[in-house]
């Protein structure tokens, strides 16, 4: 059974029919990983519960936690206002990037730019 139609018509997907899964952590807002869908993934995801995603260099779908044991429970799943990216709300078992980290965001954090303009006051 293919992706519903209607979800269908709102993806907006790159040359390889692909749309970015940014995957957070549902209940902290806990940013976990990127990782890319395209239609089967996101049917995958939304019919069974577990995150399913398409893997760029093996070309393969891959159900995160099948082989390391670090599951994605989906709680959730939202599309941008553009149509181009989805927000995938999960409870992650364990970890979520494939070095063993917590996050694919712990490792390599940048320094904040000298001098960017402060947010501005609440009125």
């Amino acid at each position: 059974m293919p992706l519903d139609p209607e979800i269908a018509a709102r993806l907006k997907r790159d040359g390889d029919g692909l749309v970015p899964a940014i995957v957070q952590q549902h209940d902290t807002g806990e940013v976990l990983m990127l990782a890319w869908m395209d239609d089967e993934a996101l049917h995958r995801t939304l019919t069974t519960g577990r995150a399913t995603y398409w893997s760029r260099s093996r070309q393969e779908y891959w159900v995160k936690g099948d082989t390391s044991g670090h599951v994605q429970y989906v709680r959730e799943v939202a599309l941008d206002c553009d149509g181009d990216t989805l927000l995938v709300r999960v409870d992650q078992v364990g970890a979520a990037c494939h070095t063993g980290d917590r996050t694919c965001f712990d490792a390599d954090r940048l320094q904040a730019v000298q001098g960017a303009a402060a947010a501005p006051a609440e009125r």
